[in-house]
């Protein structure tokens, strides 16, 4: 009967995902693991981590790539590339308290991620990419510190 049952949720999973969480979550709250679809419910869980790194990814490339325009295009800052650099620092601390493991991963996600910077801020900067130097010339501190901004390149 329990196959049969996990079959079945399985089977949910594809069609109505939406009920499928819910009869999981409820599954769960009552211990019955019998009626839980644990496949799927592993690979759920373990992509709410990737859901977060991708995220942070995301917003570093994005934090970077307006710290790069800052120092290097000095004579166009706009209140607007400020509130960007501030929201983005914003949303990566929210997502490093909610999940603080992911801090020793932003060195190398900044790493990995700023050749993207660079690129996007050569792009919207019109400028050309060898404007940027190769690595970046930011530390970890200096991207997540909540008032520091760049002087000029």
């Amino acid at each position: 009967m329990a196959t049969k049952v996990r079959q079945d949720a399985a089977t949910l999973y594809d069609s109505d995902f939406v009920r499928w969480t819910d009869e999981q979550a409820a599954a769960l709250r009552a211990g019955q693991v019998d009626l839980m679809d644990l496949p799927n419910l592993a690979e759920e869980i373990e992509s709410l981590g990737k859901k977060d790194r991708r995220r942070l990814k995301s917003r570093l490339t994005i934090l970077v790539m307006h710290l790069l325009k800052w120092r290097y295009q000095a004579e166009r800052r706009s209140g607007s590339w400020e509130s960007t650099i501030r929201t983005q620092r914003a949303e990566i601390r929210q997502l490093l308290d909610d999940s603080p493991s992911l801090r020793q991963d932003v060195r190398a996600y900044v790493r990995e991620r700023y050749d993207m910077a660079r690129r996007n801020a050569a792009a919207e900067a019109d400028l050309p990419l060898t404007k940027f130097p190769e690595r970046c010339p930011f530390t970890s501190d200096q991207i997540l510190a909540e008032e520091w901004l760049p002087d000029p390149g």
